[in-house]
């Protein structure tokens, strides 16, 4: 007699296991169709930003489903930790393995993006609601100009800081200008691949399923459900709050870490207003607090454009269809209604056939 595995886990850990399943699935099945050379080159070069963008998705669904909060400066924590990994590379250089190098840079990206997370959420976790949204906006707003006119530059006398231009940085002959404030860092060794960005994924799926079904994550949906109710029976409202954001800050610092080191040039001019309401998307359209459901509308959405390239003239229309199709399927009364009785009815047919 056949055992079936999945049939003996309970809720929680079948849906997580059917989510690193599927992951694991796509890798293998994308692996076979680049060793059978049955990919286009255009979606090879989509496959990195596929991981960054998935990430970014999951990680947004954590303050946004999980915790409550509206966040548009998702970006802004995406550009830290890019900036800050590539500044690292940069400065470190061939003086280490490359392996190394990139565990490292990553390291530094998602610590450094945690720092901003916390620094930031202290104070702004204060706000609700609209206030909260505009008060993050701004925080990537700030992030895009300040990086834009920043410029390091470093010699035998140490590192130099500068907001003018290279010339006031007063380097010597041998000097080595790294961040060149609007040109970015130029430079970064491209370490990233779609076999890292998949463990990534894997990785910041673990950390957010865990926490979520976790003490903690049931203290932060407590608050999200009901902020008075939480409090008078003793959660601490700021730690949690604060834990979910920094977090989410620390895996969006993460998928800035991979964007980075996929180009050789980077520049702040994609770490903007529109990708922080790009990635609001895939989480609205993937299901608020449904964080399969993000990673699945972030892959969707990223593709879909390069898929309809051929058609031109519609392809920016067929992509607004698709929009609303999801946003309908996902959302509208009738269809969840109509979802609910298909899945009672697989429920009515797999206890059937259980007796």
């Amino acid at each position: 007699m056949k055992i079936n595995i999945l049939k003996t886990m309970n809720k929680t850990t079948k849906s997580n296991t059917i989510t690193y399943l599927l992951v694991a699935v796509v890798y293998l099945v994308v692996q076979l169709l680049v060793s059978t050379g049955n990919i286009s080159s255009l979606m090879k070069g989509l496959l990195v930003p596929l991981c960054v963008y998935a990430i970014a998705a999951i990680s947004l669904n954590l303050v946004v489903g999980i915790s409550g909060e509206l966040s548009l400066g998702h970006a802004g924590f995406m550009c830290v930790g890019a900036y800050s990994s590539a500044f690292f590379s940069v400065y470190v250089g061939e003086g280490m393995p490359e392996l190394l190098r990139f565990i490292l840079a990553i390291l530094v990206g998602a610590g450094v993006a945690a720092v901003f997370g916390i620094l930031i959420g202290i104070p702004v976790l204060k706000l609700r609601g609209d206030y909260l949204a505009i008060v993050t906006l701004a925080f990537g707003e700030i992030i895009k100009n300040l990086m834009n006119v920043m410029y390091i530059g470093r010699d035998s006398k140490g590192l130099h800081f500068s907001v003018k231009d290279t010339t006031s940085l007063n380097l010597e002959a041998d000097g080595q200008v790294i961040v060149k404030g609007a040109l970015g860092i130029t430079g970064t060794p491209k370490d990233s691949t779609f076999t890292i960005g998949i463990v990534l994924l894997l990785i910041a799926l673990f950390i957010i399923l865990n926490l979520v079904n976790s003490r903690s994550g049931r203290a932060i949906m407590a608050i999200r459900d009901n902020r008075i109710a939480a409090e008078s029976v003793g959660i601490n409202v700021t730690k949690y709050k604060l834990m979910a954001f920094s977090i989410s800050a620390a895996l969006a610092g993460v998928a800035g870490v991979l964007y980075a080191h996929n180009l050789s040039t980077l520049t702040v001019k994609k770490f903007d207003y529109n990708t922080s309401i790009l990635i609001l998307v895939f989480v609205v359209l993937g299901g608020i607090g449904n964080i399969r459901g993000s990673m699945i509308a972030a892959v969707i959405l990223t593709v879909l454009p390069e898929v309809l390239r051929g058609l031109s003239d519609y392809r920016m229309l067929i992509y607004a269809v698709v929009l609303i199709a999801m946003m309908l399927f996902n959302w509208a009364p009738a269809a969840i209604n109509w979802k609910a009785k298909i899945k009672a009815k697989f429920k009515n047919k797999n206890a059937k056939e259980a007796e």
